[in-house]
């Protein structure tokens, strides 16, 4: 695809211009390289209840992009008007989706095609500030935040898929520096949320002061060496460490080792990694359990999860200033020394194996690797305004979810930051989910 991208006239408007066709263009790249390497019949097929056809991704994909950029942002005319509702992810839940007659692998390729150089086309024409939803570009850093989640959906889907290895990635980065322990992180007050961020989401609005007591969290993500002692120890077979509910989905669905792991009967554990079997790495982050797994982990450890704010401020917080950062490291956009992002790698980075990424606390790997649970439930933020749709965040607060932060190896950039909010139900573990663990601070550490 060919994108004229002024090149004379260097204004804000420009730069902002530019950066979103990079990052429009990034995304449809990546969902290219999800789709093309598979042949219609996998692209058609539901390789799991849990997920749509690939094919069908494809297409939602630019069937947003044509509502909210094309027909809203652009007052353009339909491109296909005819398939909204085959692609409204409220109308048809995802074990339903096969059976729609869906466009197939070529026509939803012409048409997301289509769609973005009409969205580019827009983009050419908008002078970025007339109102709220285009102000800073919004509208379009939220498809490209869309198409970038939907990506990482795919990607689990290639993950749950049987077969030969259709994916291609360079190993993970072994580790730096050692990592271990607890950080301490003090009472006191910051600011969680963001008001200055132009992409943010509204489920991340407003900023608001929140106080909370002195807690310890880990330095780094639960690791697979820590997480095989838990299994050695029976985790899987103590009912004591499960709470009522977690128990009850344990023995339903016959949990004893995060998905995607398989023991050779002996002492070897191998884990199944897009399609290929890999030994395990004892150092990286587990990857692939749910809350409930997380959460009798955390009993056995004598510890619990963090909660949604304490991780925020052991994420962003800056003692010396004061100030709630972007990013644990500073304000500056991710790049590979700082975060395993982007589908790089496509598996968590080894702990300790970006120092640079490490926030003014010291707590490492706090963005990238693994999606980590939170024990918070996804609620509104006080004086929250849903925008520009209910059906981003409003109609999920108060359900069955926990949140999840800092994003997975399979998150890109534009779609993850300190202040993004991921949440699922307590019994996923398709996504790309691990956890670190907090506790209070005794009295004499206070």
């Amino acid at each position: 695809m060919t994108v004229h991208l002024p090149g004379t006239d260097h204004s804000d408007t420009e730069r902002l211009r530019e950066r979103i066709a990079r990052v429009l263009i990034r995304a449809r790249e990546r969902t290219a390289g999800l789709t093309d390497c598979l042949d219609e019949g996998e692209l058609v097929a539901q390789h799991s209840r849990l997920m749509s056809p690939l094919v069908w991704d494809l297409a939602h994909i630019g069937n947003q992009e044509e509502l909210w950029l094309v027909r809203d942002v652009g007052g353009r005319e339909p491109v296909r008007a005819d398939i909204d509702q085959l692609y409204d992810a409220f109308r048809h839940p995802r074990a339903d989706r096969p059976a729609l007659p869906l466009l197939d692998p070529a026509e939803a390729r012409e048409y997301t095609g289509t769609v973005r150089a009409k969205a580019l086309d827009v983009l050419a024409d908008s002078d970025l500030r007339s109102d709220r939803l285009i102000s800073g570009g919004f509208a379009f850093g939220m498809i490209a935040q869309h198409e970038q989640q939907h990506d990482e959906t795919m990607l689990a889907t290639h993950q749950l898929r049987t077969g030969a290895p259709a994916l291609a990635a360079s190993p993970a980065p072994t580790a730096a520096v050692p990592v271990s322990g607890e950080i301490v992180i003090p009472a006191g007050e910051f600011t969680m949320g963001t008001a200055t961020d132009p992409w943010a989401l509204d489920n991340e609005r407003p900023a608001h002061p929140v106080r909370l007591p002195g807690f310890a969290i880990d330095a780094a993500p639960v690791t697979n060496a820590q997480y095989l002692e838990f299994i050695a120890d029976g985790g899987y077979r103590r009912r004591e460490l499960w709470s009522e509910r977690g128990w009850a989905h344990r023995v339903e669905v016959d949990l004893n080792a995060p998905q995607f792991w398989e023991n050779d009967g002996g002492n070897n554990w191998w884990r199944r990694v897009f399609g290929a079997m890999t030994p395990l790495r004892p150092r990286q982050p587990v990857v692939h359990v749910c809350w409930f797994e997380a959460e009798a982990y955390a009993n056995w450890a004598g510890k619990r999860l963090p909660t949604e704010a304490e991780w925020e401020k052991a994420a962003r917080f800056d003692p010396a200033t004061g100030r709630s950062r972007r990013f644990p490291w500073g304000d500056a956009d991710p790049d590979e020394s700082t975060a395993n992002l982007g589908q790089r790698h496509l598996e968590p980075a080894e702990v300790g194996a970006y120092p640079a990424g490490a926030s003014p606390a010291g707590v490492h790997q706090l963005i990238g690797d693994v999606w980590e649970w939170t024990s918070s439930g996804f609620e509104r933020y006080p004086e929250f305004e849903w925008f520009p749709y209910p059906e981003y965040s409003e109609v999920f607060f108060g359900g069955d979810y926990r949140v999840l932060r800092g994003g997975s190896f399979g998150t890109d950039e534009v779609a993850c930051r300190s202040t993004f909010r991921n949440w699922d139900h307590p019994i996923r573990r398709q996504i790309f989910s691990g956890f670190r663990l907090a506790r209070d601070l005794r009295s004499d550490e206070r």
